[in-house]
């Protein structure tokens, strides 16, 4: 298992924080494994809740498309997805699309 705590940006000014809580659920050969990764996006207004199974290799994970599965808050109500882009080793790109 492992936890992550990043913070959440928008054009460089920080408005949240970012927590990820992944467990390995499948070991295979050559350097793959399967994922479970909850997410939570805690912002000014309430959290927004993120999951998914997903497959790793030595390549990484590649992009990932993420279900919302719900929130706190103004986002009670909150179903859609969030996409994730690596951009570099340190640097992911979410693109949250929230119905509400």
């Amino acid at each position: 298992m492992h936890h992550v705590k990043r913070s959440v940006l928008t054009s460089n000014a920080t408005v949240g924080r970012f927590d990820e809580v992944c467990t390995v659920t499948r070991t295979a050969p050559k350097d793959t494994s399967d994922l479970q990764c909850q997410i939570t996006l805690s912002l000014p207004e309430g959290r927004i809740t993120v999951q998914r199974v997903f497959t790793i290799t030595s390549a990484g994970p590649g992009d990932l498309t993420l279900a919302i599965t719900g929130g706190t808050g103004r986002y009670r109500t909150a179903h859609g997805y969030m996409h994730a882009v690596n951009t570099s080793d340190t640097e992911t790109q979410l693109t949250v699309h929230l119905i509400r």
